[in-house]
């Protein structure tokens, strides 16, 4: 019952997290910035003033799939950004030069969430097929099992974690470069804030769900010994 109680609970995080950020993003895409720039247009200017010169610019298909590749130096910004010139298009592509900053100065977080995608990858796909097999099998293997996927979805859960600080410090950047550069003025850089607050918490309750889930599988292997 427990093990269900917290799937619930990462359900509503997760979806409480998501309105938050869709209803806050909507409400600022409706005000236009008093620079008339648009977030492709401001996302040079920034990485410009960064003395960053080898990372593209370019559209990406989607709502709100924004990203920085570190890779391919490539920020892609989604078609509700790319052209667009409100408050909230330009706070989240600043949102996504501040990744590219953090990757240009070696950011420490960022560099070990890098490190840990191939692991935590691994870890979300192989921890329940190894879980559900362990129970399904019983016996001494079954424990052996159900305790390596939990320590694969750790991995999962190390991500999680380490993204916070990476997403935080690149809000914070932006926000601060929006401002010196002069691309919103002081209550628009107040507005941009509040979209990227939002955002910040889908990760927050991403790691709070993944943090839920180890729960949960904790008490199923107790569960399965118990037996």
């Amino acid at each position: 019952m427990t093990g269900y109680l917290l799937v619930i609970v990462a359900a509503l995080i997760s979806m409480a997290a998501s309105f938050k950020v869709q209803s806050t993003y909507q409400k600022y895409a409706k005000v236009r910035s008093m620079s008339g720039m648009t977030g492709a247009q401001a996302a040079e200017r920034i990485l410009h003033s960064q003395g960053i010169f080898d990372v593209s610019i370019e559209p990406v298909a989607g709502n709100l799939t924004d990203h920085y590749d570190p890779t391919a130096k490539v920020l892609r910004l989604s078609q509700s950004v790319y052209a667009n010139s409100s408050v909230a298009a330009i706070g989240v592509a600043a949102h996504e030069c501040g990744h590219a900053v953090q990757h240009q100065v070696g950011y420490a977080p960022l560099n070990i969430r890098s490190a840990l995608v191939p692991a935590a990858n691994i870890g979300a796909q192989v921890s329940w097929p190894l879980i559900l097999i362990g129970l399904l099998l019983g016996g001494t293997s079954s424990s052996i099992l159900i305790q390596l996927g939990i320590l694969l979805f750790c991995l999962a859960v190390l991500f999680q974690l380490v993204t916070l600080p990476v997403e935080f410090n690149a809000s914070s950047r932006a926000l601060v470069l929006l401002e010196q550069n002069g691309i919103l003025g002081t209550r628009e850089v107040s507005d941009a804030r509040k979209v990227l607050s939002a955002a910040a918490m889908t990760y927050v309750a991403a790691a709070a769900g993944s943090v839920l889930q180890l729960l949960r599988l904790i008490l199923i292997a107790r569960q399965n010994d118990d037996r």
